[in-house]
């Protein structure tokens, strides 16, 4: 998850600061819809370019993401033993390995390419569960990788960040026809707010089915009965309680689904059985 919330996040801050840009592009750029629409396609596909280009320094900084260079420990030896026997198994290159602090049982893999990716795991991960559990959410990161998830929700955001331009101008012209006042300013930061958060299911959507394809891969470099163990030991450490902002509105789960990133444990350990 934290994959995700990283690229999103950067993403959403480039918006914010593009849209502050555009504001100050002459009238005609924005009322015009051919020049507008070249400028939300650069801006739209920009965005989510470097939110790709920038993952992987970001994740390392905002996580505190410890790399591994020369082991100090048998725990770390295995770390990157494991992720270097998975990453020559996938046909990718061999990515950063990296501990971060943190008691949750969490992983991420990020990075602009398959051949410059970090695979990094929590310490909480590494203390709660076995050797096997652990080397399966190294194979289901490793997949993230090989899949080239990261490549793919780029080029998504993109479309939707540019879909997002393109709504917040209709709002502002609704406002402002000329373009000029303090109506289309507001109108156009205020639709970039609210169709970027209704824009965010369409992307959650889409990561919810690259958890699938991962979790396959995972079951595919570490074994499927060590990847549904994985995923049951998540299971048993979840709280309960809605784990991200919305739970702080009340939202339901039904609600919160749909702007879940990852699939419900217990679908996944379903898809994986079926499978297998």
């Amino acid at each position: 998850m934290r994959r995700i919330f990283y690229f999103l996040a950067t993403n959403a801050a480039i918006m914010i600061v593009a849209g502050i840009i555009i504001q100050f592009l002459p009238a005609e750029y924005r009322t015009q819809d051919g020049q507008f629409l070249v400028i939300a396609l650069v801006a739209g596909f920009g965005g989510s370019i470097v939110s790709l280009l920038m993952s992987k320094s970001i994740a390392k900084r905002a996580a505190g993401v410890y790399i591994i260079e020369n082991p100090r420990n048998e725990t770390e030896k295995w770390l990157l033993t494991t992720v270097a026997r998975q990453a020559e198994q996938a046909g990718i290159g061999m990515p950063e390995v990296g501990i971060f602090d943190t008691p949750d049982m969490n992983a991420f893999a990020t990075g602009a390419s398959k051949n410059n990716a970090l695979v990094a795991v929590s310490t909480g991960l590494l203390q709660n569960m076995t050797r096997e559990e652990a080397e399966a959410v190294m194979g289901h990161e490793i997949a993230h990788v090989a899949n080239g998830d990261m490549v793919t929700m780029a080029l998504i955001q993109g479309v939707v960040n540019t879909f997002v331009l393109l709504l917040a101008r209709a709002l502002a012209l609704a406002i402002d026809r000329d373009g000029r006042g303090i109506g289309y300013f507001l109108g156009f930061m205020a639709g970039q707010v609210v169709f970027g958060f209704l824009a965010s299911i369409v992307v959650a959507f889409f990561s919810r089915q690259r958890e699938y394809r991962a979790d396959a891969g995972g079951a595919k470099y570490a074994g499927a009965h060590k990847m549904i163990a994985a995923l049951e030991k998540l299971k048993r450490g979840q709280s309960g309680q809605l784990p991200d902002q919305l739970a702080a509105f009340g939202i339901n789960n039904s609600v919160k689904s749909l702007f879940s990133t990852h699939p419900p444990l217990d679908a996944r350990i379903e898809a994986l059985r079926t499978a297998n």
